[in-house]
């Protein structure tokens, strides 16, 4: 199965939920349709950089190109690049290898990212507004200081609180520059200027976003995105995330403990959990996955990380639902490289 792969420029000029950090090195969204040459989007992930060119096929999109090259340990790690020198050089093996030639290229971090639904004065004009956002709001709903931060906003739309005053919705979302300057750098040192840089969990809302606004305005969705280091948990609401969570489990952590169980030799080589079927399992009355009997030691190492993964999914939904009255987590959709180990569904929390 081929790596699941952020696209921001999905629904080009009309994605309505668009975070672009580092205002010098970022540019429109629309140039990527508009302006030669074409752009490319590069995903950099811990074990490989992974690369995806669209054209325009009508009014729809076409995969032109999907390539990857592994990388080795010590270069991205814990969602960030520790050797910027190393991640530039595996950028431009993969734009040699397949073959591409372009100059600007778009890209997405994953997880790291505080994202925040508030509430500011109607009558701000666009210029007023963004003052009071970035650099007032922005301030008090980061967990770090405003001057470490990338960040920017996207107006929701208005509604009228408690009092009977017109207010509107922004989603505010920041990021602290120590993660995104080095994406900023790496990009630089490969000969690439960025067109886009934003969250991987923003970009795979945009890309699945008709499907998550058939649900009602009581109605969310979790989107489960299973990564190789971690799993980025989205709750979204007409298409809008409303809360978010990275958690420290993913494909690395499912295959190592495969691995363990069955004394082979560490391996950071994922790819044998693409097409395994895990056996169907009950859960208990708290969602914890039963992985006793008559399972060999690998599936059951397997399954209790699964059963860790389901309870932090689990813990995230009731925590949304305690902060939300009258809501209900109707359905969820996993994406990337874990989404496609067979029965996996079977160990998230039903109900």
């Amino acid at each position: 199965m081929a790596p699941t792969l952020p696209m921001p420029w999905v629904n080009g000029a009309n994605a309505s939920y668009i975070t672009h950090f580092a205002d010098t090195a970022v540019d429109s969204l629309k140039a990527i349709f508009n302006r030669k040459p074409r752009g490319v989007g590069i995903e950099l992930t811990p074990e490989k950089v992974n690369l995806a060119q669209l054209r325009k096929q009508g009014t729809s999109l076409k995969l032109e190109t999907l390539a990857s090259v592994e990388i080795g340990e010590g270069i991205y790690e814990e969602g960030q690049i520790l050797d910027t020198a190393a991640m530039a050089d595996a950028i431009q093996t993969v734009l040699t290898e397949s073959k591409v030639k372009v100059k600007q290229a778009t890209t997405a971090i994953p997880g790291r990212a505080i994202a925040k639904i508030i509430p500011v004065p109607a009558e701000l004009d666009d210029a007023e507004l963004r003052e009071m956002v970035l650099n007032q709001e922005a301030s008090l709903y980061l967990p770090f200081p405003r001057e470490e931060a990338d960040v920017d906003y996207q107006k929701l739309g208005y509604f009228v609180d408690e009092d009977g005053i017109e207010k509107v919705k922004v989603l505010l979302v920041g990021v602290r520059k120590d993660i995104t300057d080095p994406y900023i750098e790496v990009f630089q040192q490969a000969g690439l200027a960025l067109n886009v840089l934003e969250t991987s969990s923003f970009a795979l809302i945009r890309t699945i976003r008709e499907q998550l606004r058939q649900f009602t305005p009581q109605e969310a969705a979790a989107v489960v995105d299973i990564e190789f280091e971690n799993t980025e948990i989205s709750i979204v609401v007409d298409g809008v995330p409303h809360f978010s969570r990275t958690v420290p489990t993913g494909t690395f952590q499912i295959q190592s403990a495969l691995s363990r169980a069955m004394n082979l030799p560490p391996s950071r080589n994922t790819d044998l959990l693409q097409g395994m079927t895990v056996p169907v399992q009950t859960m208990d009355t708290v969602g914890a996955m039963q992985v006793g009997g008559g399972t060999n030691p690998g599936t059951t190492a397997m399954l209790r990380v699964l059963g860790e993964l389901s309870d932090e999914l689990r813990r995230s939904i009731d925590f949304y639902l305690n902060q939300e009255e009258d809501m209900e987590v109707a359905q969820l959709l996993l994406a990337g490289p874990g989404a496609s180990i067979g029965n996996w569904t079977s160990s998230w929390p039903s109900g």
